[in-house]
């Protein structure tokens, strides 16, 4: 994820205003079924033009859902629902070879039976509802684009992303992800509770009779091209230089951590969470039509890039420390 001069210089400058309206444009129809939460949807709409996956926490009734599935409606893309739940397989998720007989010839022949993997969105709804085998087996596909099954690798259709959802207050008959799984996603994405006029409007759509459509403004091969822009917005070495020292203030034994997170900090972010902090400042420049990524663009990824990837010891569970505060101390810290 190094900073290269972008390309064909009238191409992009033209891509780049492309990818301003192609935002407002999804926003605009995503606003025919979600009223608000327009913080949480750049989120996702970030994730998607970076190339990378989101997690969407939130109590339940914020319509984390119905966020995901009018993202997909606005794209004119492929897409899964899986509900997860604790008897999920992972053959439920990525296939599974069955027994096929020729009725002319009599023989038998495995044939592999795609699952719903096998689309551009996934949503992976209350992920964290099954056990840790049947979650491990979104990690090839994450990370890779591709599933392994019985021997056989299948590459995924690109694009592809799997935005999760996880309700933070209901623990009974729940499994945490492990780090590996949270470390890639790009972003999680807080849902929080809409304002009073907000819910006052929620109300009043929801219980008319009139069912809001949301047509789809961007296709997937305008999609790959806008990512591929993305990558090509420079970030100045200060940008670079600055998401690593982020990253590494989060490690307990790294010589640039703080003592609070020498304190409070098991394990800290790790590399990845570098390449997604300059990524998503690129991204933010880009969606404001801008040609190269600031400090300021940083500054508005940093959390939603770093809570996630930290593992809090028992020292803080017992001061009543989060990460998402760390995150913040963190930053001011740095001087961000």
């Amino acid at each position: 994820m190094t900073s290269m001069p972008l390309t064909s210089p009238d191409r992009d400058v033209e891509l780049l205003g492309r990818l301003a309206v192609a935002r407002e444009r999804l926003l605009e129809q995503i606003a025919q079924r979600i009223v608000g939460q327009v913080d949480v949807l750049d989120g996702i709409l970030m994730a998607l033009l970076s190339g990378g996956h989101a997690l969407l926490v939130g109590v339940p009734g914020l319509a984390k859902t119905m966020m995901v599935q009018s993202v997909a409606d606005a794209l004119a893309l492929t897409f899964s629902r899986i509900q997860f739940t604790p008897d999920l397989m992972p053959s439920d998720i990525t296939g599974t070879e069955v027994i096929e007989e020729d009725l002319t010839t009599g023989r038998r022949a495995f044939r592999f039976v795609r699952g719903p993997i096998f689309a551009n969105i996934i949503l992976a709804d209350e992920i964290n509802r099954t056990p840790p085998k049947t979650q491990a087996a979104l990690l090839q596909a994450m990370q890779e684009h591709e599933v392994t099954v019985a021997g056989e690798t299948y590459r995924l259709a690109e694009p592809f992303f799997v935005l999760a959802t996880q309700n933070p207050i209901e623990q009974e008959g729940t499994y945490p992800l492990p780090e590996a799984q949270l470390d890639r996603f790009m972003f999680e994405l807080l849902v929080g509770y809409p304002s009073r006029d907000d819910e006052e409007r929620i109300v009043e759509r929801t219980t008319g009779d009139q069912v809001p459509v949301v047509q789809p403004v961007v296709s997937a091969d305008e999609l790959i091209e806008l990512q591929r822009l993305v990558r090509r917005v420079p970030a100045p070495r200060i940008v670079v230089e600055t998401a690593v020292r982020l990253a590494r203030m989060t490690r307990p034994a790294d010589p640039l951590a703080p003592e609070f997170v020498k304190e409070y900090v098991a394990w800290g972010a790790g590399p990845r969470a570098s390449q997604y902090l300059v990524l998503g400042a690129k991204e933010r420049a880009a969606m404001d039509g801008r040609p190269m990524a600031d400090l300021e663009d940083l500054d508005l990824v940093v959390s939603p890039v770093l809570r996630h990837r930290i593992v809090m010891n028992f020292t803080a569970a017992a001061a009543g420390k989060r990460a998402e505060e760390l995150v913040r101390d963190v930053a001011e810290a740095a001087g961000r």
